[in-house]
């Protein structure tokens, strides 16, 4: 069931079952996938290709029936809610506010304490989606228009992206906002205030006389602001609202909530240094374009990255500082599994002064990225004439990112690469990366996607697996008849195990057997199960036979013996010109 689903995953501690309950009756999974992948008619189910990640062959799987999803190329899969936290970077919540607009129907929660702290929230959302708009009202005409047309930004773009305008004033939101009936404890609460020092009791702004940017979540909701300064006397360049509630900047990125589409369409994310550069990447043509807002790149970034892609393209300034945020970066995100580009920007230019100057150039140098290894050698070589600095230089960052690579394949590439570069040996290079490498660039132990690394099946228990799975999806009919009178005669069983089959068998059972399967569609399968179990047992009895031996018990060891010569005669028959394999 959906709702046990749900609880079972720890999303929430109450449900609205009753507009779950709604958005099943209305919307079919193919009405939940369709927006977002094109399906065709493969048998039982529909397929498509899947959009958390890169492919050519269709491996992405829905079951009408089941109301399921499953993508062999991957492992993701789940329902329709779990399609839409995945596909749109949102939590279940999120998943059930987008569908229960969709649907049509309206969410209604139960249950005391959560519900107060659920009404709390979104009042929350409510207050920073009323603070936005009151800074764009005050937009028009303000100092802000001025800056922001400087920098190249059309109307359009800041009407679509509602920048606005905080003046100059120590309480102008407070008052306005206070006015429409929010508490002076949720402007606190949401960060749009400050308690001034020293004075208990008395607020302020946080932001004045500031070009403000929405920062919004993954569902396209406000959850927090920048504020570039428009005074040259003001020491924060930029302001950014603090950690709330709503707003965790490890877990957000600028432009996603808009970008996410084209980077599945592109098939890479590109990471700008910030809001303008963001703004004027997308009126370019560039919206897969993303920032981080102020906070260093984190394994959430990365993570909601690769939802929509597993290609990343850095493209941040120029100077010391941002080639050495590039790779910091460029570290993490390749011990994540991404594939890194960089694109070379000229020296002393932002991306917002390159693309304002000159967007072909911009896009020329997009195109001319190159795989982050590839682009340090380059960037070191030019910078330094030395070979000696050059070689402690490229050890320092170049050894690291192909450390940080996990395809042994793709860092045996950069291994040559970087020894070519270098006038070094492949061997060279290789001693040098035997040497212990920095803790910040350790790259994480891996781990099974729900956390535990599961024992792999045996070979019967994965075709028990796939059997059961037939029974499952093809109920009441003459090959379940045959699948079930079978199973139970090789396994001496008189019912059927109670086990839970996973979606992804069920979904290769569908596409294995298709709509209609004959009676003995499953005989291989059946085939293959009784000698997978014959020869477990086979194996078993080795083992007593040995351990029969070594207690010397001649009654042990002729029993065992001849549980053996059974066995195997049972094998022989399987393979009539070959023998049991011990």
């Amino acid at each position: 069931m959906l709702c046990q689903a749900c609880v079972n995953r720890g999303r929430i501690e109450v449900m609205a079952t009753d507009t779950v309950a709604q958005i099943k009756e209305r919307l079919s999974i193919q009405d939940i996938i369709a927006p977002y992948v094109k399906l065709t008619r493969a048998g039982k189910s529909m397929r498509g290709l899947c959009p958390f990640h890169k492919e050519k062959t269709p491996s992405f799987h829905v079951s009408p029936e089941r109301g399921t999803w499953h993508c062999f190329g991957c492992g993701l899969g789940g329902d329709g809610f779990s399609f839409i936290e995945k596909v749109e970077g949102v939590d279940f919540k999120g998943a059930m506010k987008i569908l229960a607009e969709k649907a049509g129907v309206s969410i209604e929660y139960s249950g005391g304490r959560r519900q107060e702290d659920t009404s709390k929230k979104e009042r929350t959302y409510s207050l920073m989606s009323r603070a936005s708009e009151w800074y764009a009202g005050k937009f028009s005409g303000s100092p802000a228009e001025p800056y922001a047309k400087q920098r190249g930004l059309t109307d359009e773009t800041i009407a679509a992206w509602r920048l606005g305008f905080a003046p100059d004033a120590w309480r102008a939101l407070l008052e306005a906002l206070s006015a429409e009936g929010f508490t002076t404890e949720e402007l606190l609460a949401a960060g749009l205030i400050k308690e001034a020092d020293g004075k208990p009791g008395t607020y302020y702004d946080r932001f004045r006389n500031r070009l403000m940017f929405p920062i919004r979540d993954g569902a396209g909701r406000v959850v927090g602001f920048t504020g570039r300064t428009l005074s040259p006397d003001e020491l924060a360049k930029y302001l950014n609202s603090p950690e709330t509630e709503l707003y965790r900047k490890s877990e957000l990125l600028f432009g996603m909530d808009r970008a996410k589409d084209a980077i599945r369409v592109r098939g890479f994310t590109m990471l700008v240094e910030g809001q303008i550069d963001v703004l004027l990447a997308h009126q370019t043509g560039f919206t897969n374009a993303v920032a981080l807002s102020g906070t260093a790149l984190s394994e959430r970034h990365l993570s909601l990255m690769k939802r929509y892609s597993e290609n990343l393209m850095l493209v941040l300034d120029a100077d010391p500082a941002g080639l050495t945020a590039t790779a910091r970066s460029a570290a993490l995100a390749l011990q994540s599994g991404l594939r890194v580009k960089a694109a070379r920007l000229p020296v002393g230019k932002d991306p917002a002064d390159l693309i304002s100057e000159d967007p072909k150039e911009f896009s020329k140098r997009v195109v001319a990225a190159k795989p982050i290894v590839e682009f340090f050698l380059a960037e070191l070589a030019q910078k330094e004439s030395d070979p000696h600095r050059l070689l402690r230089a490229a050890e320092g960052i170049v050894l690291p990112l192909i450390n940080a690579i996990p395809s042994p394949m793709e860092r045996e590439h950069f291994i040559q690469a970087a020894a070519r570069s270098l006038g070094l040996s492949n061997e060279a290079v290789r001693e040098s990366l035997k040497r212990p490498i920095r803790e910040e660039f350790r790259a994480p132990a891996a781990h099974a996607s729900n956390g535990v690394n599961l024992p792999k099946q045996s070979s019967r228990e994965l075709r028990s697996e796939q059997l059961l799975a037939v029974l499952e999806s093809y109920p009441n009919t003459p090959l379940a008849e045959r699948v079930k009178s079978e199973y139970c005669r090789i396994t001496e069983a008189d019912v059927l195990p109670p086990v839970t089959i996973p979606e992804s068998a069920l979904f290769y059972a569908e596409q294995t057997f298709g709509e209609n399967p004959e009676e003995g569609a499953a005989d291989e399968l059946l085939h293959a199960f009784e000698e997978a179990v014959i020869r477990e047992a086979y194996q078993a009895a080795v083992m007593h036979l040995r351990r029969a031996e070594a207690s010397e018990d001649a009654s042990s060891i002729e029993s065992a013996q001849s549980q053996c010569a059974k066995l195997s005669a049972r094998l022989a028959a399987f393979h009539p010109t070959g023998k049991a394999k011990g």
